[in-house]
């Protein structure tokens, strides 16, 4: 389970490690969501079956708008070359944040269910916190060197990538 939740990780990651980030900053990342897939599993499991009817749902649809705000973000950033980056659109601060937190909303749905189930936290905690972090890496160091590779077409693909799964995540819910 652990694996499968960190798959949407990985592959967005691919497309935000199209804009060269430094070794440093992918652990960074890469550490930052794997502690979110820690902290909302455990708020998932916390309230378990007080609100898991409504809050499913509604991740979804919240996650799918902010992947697509950032992939929209990068894109038209592309246009620009001449202006500042956006604070929203650098995987620093609240892009970060919102970055981890949109990979993560499936995990806070998953320890919705386990914790209806009893599961063991701490093992299902370290899994998804150990699993994403892990993938996350590999897909912003996978992007990056594949960025080499198409030049200045890859913040833009990597907005795109985004965008794409941001619309599959609405439209699958």
């Amino acid at each position: 389970m652990a694996f499968a939740l960190s798959m949407d990780a990985f592959s967005l990651s691919i497309g935000m490690g199209l804009v060269g980030l430094r070794y440093k900053h992918i652990a960074k990342i890469g550490m930052t969501v794997g502690g979110f897939h820690v902290l909302m599993p455990l708020i998932g499991i916390l309230l378990g079956r007080l609100l898991s009817q409504y809050i499913g749902f509604l991740a979804f649809i919240l996650g799918g708008v902010v992947l697509i705000f950032i992939g929209v973000q990068m894109i038209l950033s592309t246009f620009n070359y001449n202006e500042e980056r956006s604070a929203v659109l650098s995987p620093t601060g609240w892009g970060l944040f919102l970055f981890s937190l949109s990979v993560s909303i499936d995990s806070f749905s998953a320890g919705l269910s386990l914790g209806m189930l009893g599961a063991k936290t701490w093992i299902t905690l370290v899994s998804f916190g150990w699993m994403s972090a892990l993938l996350t890496i590999v897909g912003l160091i996978l992007g990056r060197k594949m960025g080499n590779w198409i030049g200045g077409y890859s913040e833009w693909l990597g907005g795109a990538i985004l965008v794409a799964f941001g619309v599959k995540i609405i439209f699958a819910v």
